[in-house]
């Protein structure tokens, strides 16, 4: 007999991973790819803006830069603080707010832009963080989303992670949302001119085993691996980061540079 997945459990087992660490020091990292999202997604000056799972804030300050009238929501408050340290110290207008992706507490239609970067993709249930999405886009707004790529750097990464420490059985890959295919299939009939781009962002360290030791105090999902095992068994997954570092490594001069795939999607709300 097989066992229902508890989504409900599985989301506060996460809210509690992406507080540990420093997800901030990572987001910093990756902020490039906010300002890119946000520039293919062309939003107009006083738009009204949503980020979800807004994390410290990338897009949604992104978006602020653009004259736009900005939320940031996410689940876990921690961040959000981050997030609205970094606003107010570009004088930036975001308002952030505590919410679920799979349950936007906004009226149908809410906002001329939703967006999310790196972060919607980690909801549970992909099929309802979908439709909250397309639900709160008014007609003819844009939804824009950059999801890390199944077969990229941070796809290999979660595997390598899985292989010493196995995610809930039955929970989709996060990494489906960077399947173009996958995401039209989230997404429906609900927008239409759909644009997909593969995109890459660039991880650069000092050395292999500079990044293992990053992923590992900041990145909640490393972090919490790690914490999973035994002692004796900590060394294997080190060893297997430093090697996943090199393997990847398109350096020439001794240190180390990361392509990690991402797929770049805006599309248009229907009617």
């Amino acid at each position: 007999m097989t066992t229902a997945l508890d989504l409900t459990a599985v989301k506060a087992r996460q809210q509690v991973t992406w507080a540990s660490g420093d997800y901030g020091a990572v987001a910093a990292l990756i902020h490039p790819i906010a300002e890119l999202l946000v520039t293919a997604a062309d939003l107009s000056a006083g738009a009204r803006v949503l980020d979800v799972a807004t994390g410290t804030g990338n897009a949604a300050i992104a978006a602020a830069r653009c004259g736009c009238v900005v939320t940031g929501v996410d689940y876990v408050p921690e961040l959000l603080a981050r997030g609205q340290v970094r606003a107010e110290a570009e004088r930036l207008p975001v308002t952030f707010v505590t919410g679920d992706a799979e349950r936007l507490a906004y009226v149908d239609g809410a906002f001329d832009a939703v967006l999310s970067v790196v972060g919607v993709m980690f909801a549970p249930n992909q099929e309802r963080a979908a439709a909250e999405l397309v639900r709160v886009c008014r007609a003819g707004g844009t939804v824009a989303l950059a999801s890390w790529t199944p077969q990229g750097f941070i796809g290999e990464l979660f595997r390598t992670v899985g292989r010493h420490v196995p995610p809930p059985a039955g929970l989709r890959p996060p990494v489906q949302w960077g399947d173009e295919g996958r995401v039209r299939e989230l997404l429906g009939g609900s927008v239409g001119d759909l644009r997909a781009v593969s995109r890459e962002f660039v991880f650069r360290f000092g050395t292999p085993e500079e990044f293992a030791l990053f992923f590992r105090a900041n990145y909640g999902p490393t972090l919490k691996a790690f914490e999973a095992l035994p002692e004796e068994r900590r060394a294997e997954l080190h060893a297997d980061l430093v090697q996943l570092a090199r393997t990847h490594n398109r350096a020439t001069d001794g240190t180390v540079r990361i392509p990690a795939e991402y797929l770049e999607v805006v599309a248009e709300r229907t009617a």
